[in-house]
């Protein structure tokens, strides 16, 4: 079992990277639950989809990658970089990008991922989002993807 789900797991990897919502959920289960890095948790397709949407929208060009992975029957976990630019507006700056390490702990049903976390330091996407007059007011409290 651990070689599909790592193989899930490499193809959500692919997914999240293409930033495309639907191909994302594609390997979400009907049930999936996710945890951002400060702890946020979000469950079910429809909430999922658009959390991602936007999270996409907001860092438009977000891409994850591993440098290990590992796994245990089918819970996987991968470690590397998230990384992408915040926009408020759609616009890329680039002293908007950021880039952290970060880690992801997924367990994987019938090839599809009902439980995806997070790890990283969201520090340097929020020190960007404060710069940006009013955006951490909006934000807080709000049920969205954290890197």
């Amino acid at each position: 079992m651990s070689d599909t789900a790592i193989a899930t797991v490499l193809r959500f990897e692919q997914f999240i990277n293409s930033r495309k919502p639907d191909a994302v959920c594609s390997l979400l289960t009907e049930d999936s639950i996710f945890i951002d890095s400060l702890g946020n948790q979000i469950q079910g397709l429809q909430r999922l989809r658009s959390a991602w949407e936007g999270y996409f929208k907001m860092v438009p060009d977000y891409a994850i990658s591993h440098e290990d992975i590992f796994a245990s029957g089918e819970t996987v976990a991968m470690f590397g970089v998230a990384q992408g630019t915040f926009t408020k507006d759609g616009v890329i700056r680039k002293e908007n990008f950021w880039k952290t390490p970060a880690a992801w702990k997924a367990v994987v049903r019938n090839e599809k991922i009902s439980f995806w976390q997070v790890f990283a330091d969201n520090e340097p996407i929020r020190a960007i989002m404060r710069k940006e007059q009013g955006i951490g007011n909006r934000l807080q409290g709000t049920s969205r993807i954290t890197a």
